[in-house]
């Protein structure tokens, strides 16, 4: 009986790729790839090994096969298809190709490191998105374009964003900061920082800013040539409006992951790097703060 049941799902999924919405050949196409077809799980999946550029692991010159694959996976939902996939990317192709998935409607779920002593360091950047076949698949072609033009370029990953030096002594004006951010920064040695609690629970205890449910900002420099660096607490739905906001002011964003388990609500945590005019830097993390809506913790 259930390998009765095994066959009709089989012949229920083949059926509904025949229908086109998973048309194997022009995902192919589109994404300059050749997929392979999951039949029992009904998933078009499309991969490839990130050999262009050497990485080593700890010394030992680590083989693609080890977990250096690139993919993307296309199945059917009841309205239309959803894509999810995992890109291997160099430090100096994150942002860039972030930007593209943005541009092409997807979203960036999670950005993070599988291993220690990698060289040159390597990050997982996974996105997930919904339409049809043809808006997807096209999407992650212009990703993975993204990626070869990079290389193309450069051959071997940079290892510098390639912003002018930062002075030696900071002597940030905290005035200016403080009127754009609302409120007043800590002050230390010529740097401020802002750190802004919302409040959760977890294990029916209240958290807020002081165990770790916060955002802040940190700028150093001087007020003409500054760098920012910092942490976002934001929901699951505020996740992709602060990203893309950041991102457009031209601010990098460095880690996507969570901090703890069993919150409430979820609370998703992202790093970020900017560099420019201190105020400017400070008008765009205020434009991303403004997406965040904290409500008293339940």
């Amino acid at each position: 009986m259930k390998q009765l049941f095994l066959i009709l799902a089989v012949c229920v999924v083949s059926l509904r790729l025949a229908s086109g919405a998973l048309d194997g050949p022009k995902i192919d196409a589109l994404t300059g790839l050749k997929g392979k077809l999951n039949e029992k799980e009904g998933v078009y999946r499309v991969t490839f090994p990130r050999n262009d550029v050497k990485v080593s692991i700890d010394g030992w010159t680590m083989p693609p096969f080890m977990g250096l694959g690139t993919w993307a996976a296309f199945t059917e939902t009841k309205h239309g298809v959803m894509v999810m996939g995992d890109t291997v990317l160099f430090e100096d192709e994150v942002n860039p190709v972030m930007s593209v998935a943005f541009a092409n409607g997807l979203s960036v779920t999670a950005l993070h490191n599988h291993f220690f002593f990698d060289q040159p360091k390597v990050y997982f950047m996974h996105i997930e998105g919904e339409g049809t076949a043809e808006q997807l698949a096209a999407a992650v072609r212009k990703i993975y374009d993204k990626i070869k033009e990079a290389r193309t370029a450069n051959p071997q990953p940079q290892n510098a964003f390639g912003a002018k030096p930062l002075p030696e002594k900071s002597a940030i004006s905290a005035a200016p900061l403080n009127e754009v951010l609302g409120t007043s920064g800590e002050e230390n040695n010529g740097m401020v920082k802002f750190t802004i609690g919302r409040p959760a629970t977890m294990h029916d205890a209240k958290i807020d800013k002081d165990m770790g449910v916060n955002t802040w900002a940190a700028f150093a420099g001087s007020d003409d040539n500054a760098v920012v660096d910092g942490d976002f607490a934001v929901t699951e739905d505020e996740l992709q409006p602060a990203l893309q906001t950041l991102r457009r002011a031209g601010i990098n964003i460095v880690a996507i992951h969570s901090h703890m388990t069993h919150e409430t609500p979820r609370i998703i945590f992202f790093h970020y790097w900017g560099r420019g005019k201190a105020a400017e830097l400070a008008q765009a993390v205020k434009a991303a703060l403004a997406l965040i809506k904290v409500e008293p913790a339940k």
